[in-house]
């Protein structure tokens, strides 16, 4: 369970943002979790502010530069109050601006000021996970601390088949009742 923990979800933009709507319901409704989600402006290519901010109960944070809802330096008080940073689907994109120290948005910029532990759920085509530049900003993310659930093999948005589908919402969701649970 996770009654009293404060997720942050990062959604990024690729084709399984759909899946975060499961990953929500999962951590909220079932394991009772307060989750915060930040979408990069690529999210929302494939999913909607309000049906995030709808199944997450929360205000759903998408720019750096807007008005607060409430007053604070958002991206901090974001990074402070997160029990864990979970970014699912995590893109090569935003896996490589992390890696590189690139904090150019609101999701970048919050994984920069968080102390709580960063796990990366990749979702991505085949030939991009098995990149060697991105297999090395993985690896460097993994010498400082951060963590990785790993994609499993099925069908991709391309059709084919090979490594790059997002984890299971329950396999994601374990991992961090793992990690942060309240035992």
């Amino acid at each position: 369970m996770l009654t009293g923990k404060n997720i942050v979800l990062g959604v990024t933009g690729g084709i399984a943002a759909y899946k975060a709507t499961y990953i929500i319901n999962k951590l909220v409704i079932d394991l009772h979790a307060n989750v915060d989600v930040i979408m990069t402006k690529n999210a929302e290519t494939f999913i909607t502010e309000q049906t995030l901010r709808t199944l997450s109960r929360n205000i759903v944070t998408r720019d750096m530069f807007k008005e607060p809802a409430v007053w604070n330096v958002e991206h901090i008080s974001l990074a402070k109050k997160a029990d864990c940073f979970l970014i699912a689907p995590a893109t090569a994109n935003v896996i490589g601006k992390i890696a590189n120290g690139i904090a150019d948005d609101m999701l970048t910029t919050t994984v920069m000021a968080t102390r709580a532990p960063v796990v990366f759920a990749p979702a991505m085509n085949d030939n991009m996970y098995t990149n060697p530049i991105f297999e090395e900003n993985m690896a460097k993310l993994k010498k400082y601390g951060y963590k990785f659930i790993d994609p499993h093999e099925g069908v991709l948005a391309y059709g084919g088949k090979g490594t790059g589908e997002l984890a299971t919402v329950d396999e994601i969701a374990d991992y961090i009742v793992d990690l942060i649970g309240n035992k």
